[in-house]
């Protein structure tokens, strides 16, 4: 199953738009190769990083931040809290980004799945005990991605520029500004209550630590196995983006119910979705489990940047 830690805190990703802009502006571009040199001047194109020399600058800090700082906590974390305590954490941030999550299936006029979301929040908000048990995937609604960057996918906005971004990691221009959107969507950014700052603060902590936790071997194993991590994180996060807005564009179910006796052609099942295994990459922010954890073969396999 994938881990996708959507958490309460969505405040941060304002931060976004001012360190993607300040990045932007002290960005160090890429120099093309020369035309004599078609071949690297196609790899140029298809990498479409113009900022890789400052994005690498920017990989060498979050994964120092990651190596050195989040991953001894998050080993302190699995040996202190047992499995079914640190998945119940898991299904609680995620249960508090469901409202988030409702709004991008609603802007991407998926009917289903924003059903699918109300329904899970509310049987999993009650049934589910505040969100600790998933109970509503055992009961026919599974989990599903949404977030502001598949939403603005899916109306046609192309990726645009690799970037990876200061605590958040891997991103695009889309997808930097699809955080922005789901902060923007988010009801937590703006209800206040006392100690809703205190709320936000643990929530990012333990999102970090979640997405992390689950996949310290496989992180180490991308590390040692690449031989260029960061060409391969580019690689494999871009596949498994446009893996998930296919998902979304593929997935047209009707909005009547597969039960339903007069359903018909309208209540076909849906495709199947990919299944939710993350690729933890290094960074230090709920983000950190968005997209799909490789094999180690697949790890092996990923080519490096020259």
């Amino acid at each position: 199953m994938r881990r996708t830690t959507r958490g309460f805190s969505t405040r941060p990703a304002f931060l976004l738009a001012g360190l993607g802009a300040a990045q932007l502006l002290l960005a160090g571009c890429a120099t093309p190769p020369p035309k004599t040199d078609p071949d690297a001047l196609a790899d140029y194109k298809a990498n479409d990083d113009p900022f890789e020399p400052t994005n690498r600058v920017v990989y060498a800090v979050n994964d120092g931040l990651l190596t050195y700082v989040i991953t001894p906590i998050a080993r302190g974390y699995n040996a202190v809290l047992p499995q079914p305590v640190r998945s119940g954490i898991h299904n609680v941030l995620n249960n508090l980004g469901a409202p988030v999550q409702f709004a991008n299936d609603v802007m991407e006029t998926r009917p289903r799945r924003a059903g699918d979301t109300f329904v899970r929040f509310l049987v999993n908000s009650t049934v589910g005990v505040g969100g600790v048990f998933d109970v509503a995937k055992h009961v026919g609604y599974p989990d599903h991605s949404a977030d502001g960057g598949l939403t603005l996918a899916i109306w046609g906005i192309p990726s645009g520029p690799y970037l990876y971004l200061p605590l958040f990691g891997p991103s695009g221009v889309r997808d930097g500004i699809g955080r922005g959107v789901d902060s923007a969507v988010s009801p937590y950014t703006w209800v206040t209550f006392n100690g809703v700052n205190h709320l936000n603060a643990i929530s990012t902590g333990l999102s970090a630590v979640d997405g992390v936790a689950p996949h310290i071997d496989e992180l180490k194993k991308l590390n040692e196995q690449a031989l260029d991590p960061y060409a391969t994180q580019r690689s494999l996060y871009r596949q498994v983006q446009q893996t998930r807005v296919e998902a979304v564009r593929d997935d047209r179910r009707a909005t009547v119910p597969d039960w339903y006796p007069d359903a018909g052609a309208t209540g076909a099942p849906a495709p199947a979705l990919p299944g939710r295994t993350p690729l933890p990459l290094p960074v230090i922010s709920p983000v950190v489990s968005r997209v799909a954890t490789p094999a180690a073969s697949q790890v092996a396999a990923q080519p490096s940047a020259p």
